[in-house]
């Protein structure tokens, strides 16, 4: 943006200079922060209350996990698609109170004695289907919103209240099931998905809708000019490749995790839920930094390192032993240094992705980050379970967070590594093919 107090942007829309001067801005901020503290809470708050109260086992957690992470597999290439056809505030605002009426709904189910492992599979499913949704949209909706050369600062900024609600989240979640019960930590997600609800219902701009005017081609066939753009992209395939890669071994070490920490080193469910927020405080400095490092060292040296230092933190957990202040002093620092890292890398892939993306293709081209990224934690899931089961949860810990490591690895192999201090320009999208059918007002034909 210039200096002015007032720049235009393409589409004619006077935008203020300050992200922060910018009431629709800030309005999008509050609601995603107390959204993700919703969110962070509730990926605490089910799997302790499976643990803690219905003593599941390895794979009961893995199955537990892999169905709220299923939605990722199964919907993001659509939410995608849906993403760049309506607006973001109605998506976010519509899975907003899908969120809160779900978490509600296994509160209810608590308060009655009837919250069992196929409510909390069920519920787990439904927040994770509404998620996605939510995800893909505010992550649209900021380019829609602000300029191009704004876009490493709010994504610092929304990213950063990410990792407010990683320190919030799972503390709160840890300490309400364990000294409380699941449907009072069920129906405080709750209350942040309905806050954020009525924060973000208030943004006010219209949207501009990239191809507004345009017949839209069948949601199929956008889906696939959203694979074409990102195989057809070098950076983007090496984003999805890496993703892929640390998405799957996160998955496996976290199963392992969260059974190693109550259950090896015995710790009571508010100190598990404590060395889980611990990466929040990290994510808190990685988001800040990445609002510099890179224009300072360059993006790909920063992706790279960064993705050493918050996936190699996860190798120092099958050392610990026994609940000491040691041990727990080891595991807030583990979980600070993993989301420094983690976070550096987020905000840095997402500034590349949506530079080197035109607008008429961002919420496709995050769906299918997303789908090819992230679509394998079920599995991933699912396969710490089962490593959990079979070789000790030890064991299983070290395996898969020596697999995080190959993250780094594809980095450094692929064009990502060479990017310097100034972000690529958009590429071209592949042309959107136009055919008869309804206006844009119409609801979706799949």
């Amino acid at each position: 943006m210039p200096s002015a107090s007032r720049a235009v942007s393409d589409s004619g829309r006077s935008v203020p200079s300050g992200l922060w001067r910018d009431a629709d801005f800030r309005r999008l901020w509050t609601g995603q922060t107390v959204s993700q503290l919703g969110e962070h809470a509730s990926l605490v708050v089910l799997p302790l209350f499976a643990v803690l109260t219905l003593n599941a086992g390895a794979d009961q957690l893995g199955v537990l996990r892999a169905v709220g992470q299923a939605p990722i597999l199964l919907l993001s290439l659509f939410a995608g698609a849906w993403v760049d056809r309506w607006r973001t505030r109605t998506t976010m605002v519509l899975t907003d109170a899908g969120r809160a009426l779900a978490l509600g709904a296994a509160a209810t189910a608590g308060l009655f004695g009837l919250l069992g492992l196929p409510v909390l599979l069920a519920v787990a499913f439904a927040v994770g289907a509404l998620s996605v949704f939510f995800d893909v949209a505010y992550q649209a909706s900021l380019v829609r919103l602000v300029e191009r050369d704004q876009l490493v600062r709010g994504n610092s900024a929304l990213e950063g209240s990410r990792s407010a609600a990683q320190i919030g989240g799972p503390a709160l979640g840890g300490t309400l099931v364990s000294l409380l019960s699941a449907p009072v930590a069920a129906a405080s997600s709750a209350l942040f998905f309905a806050l954020s609800f009525l924060s973000v219902r208030r943004i006010r701009r219209t949207e501009s809708v990239p191809g507004r005017a345009e017949h839209l081609p069948r949601v199929w066939r956008r889906i696939h000019e959203g694979l074409r753009f990102v195989a057809g992209d070098a950076l983007l395939r090496s984003v999805c490749l890496a993703s892929a890669v640390f998405q799957f071994s996160f998955a496996a070490v976290m199963t392992a995790y969260l059974l190693f920490l109550p259950r090896e080193l015995h710790l009571p469910g508010t100190v598990v839920g404590l060395a889980l927020a611990a990466a929040g405080p990290g994510a808190l400095l990685g988001s800040l930094l990445a609002a510099r490092l890179p224009g300072r060292f360059g993006h790909g040296p920063v992706l790279v390192c960064a993705a050493v230092l918050g996936d190699g933190a996860f190798l120092c957990v099958p050392a610990l032993h026994g609940s000491s202040a040691v041990t727990v002093a080891a595991l807030l620092a583990i979980g600070f240094v993993s989301g420094l890292g983690g976070q550096l890398v987020n905000v840095t892939v997402m500034a590349v992705r949506q530079a080197v993306t035109p607008d008429g293709m961002q919420g496709r081209a995050a769906a299918t980050i997303t789908f090819v990224g992230m679509g394998l934690t079920p599995l991933g899931s699912l396969a710490g379970g089962f490593l959990a089961q079979q070789w000790g949860l030890r064991t299983s810990l070290l395996v898969t967070a020596a697999g995080m490591m190959l993250s780094p690895v594809v980095m450094a192999s692929s064009p990502l590594r060479r990017l310097g201090r100034e972000l690529p320009a958009p590429h071209d999208a592949p042309p959107t093919a136009v055919h008869p059918g309804p206006s844009r007002d119409a609801p979706p034909r799949h």
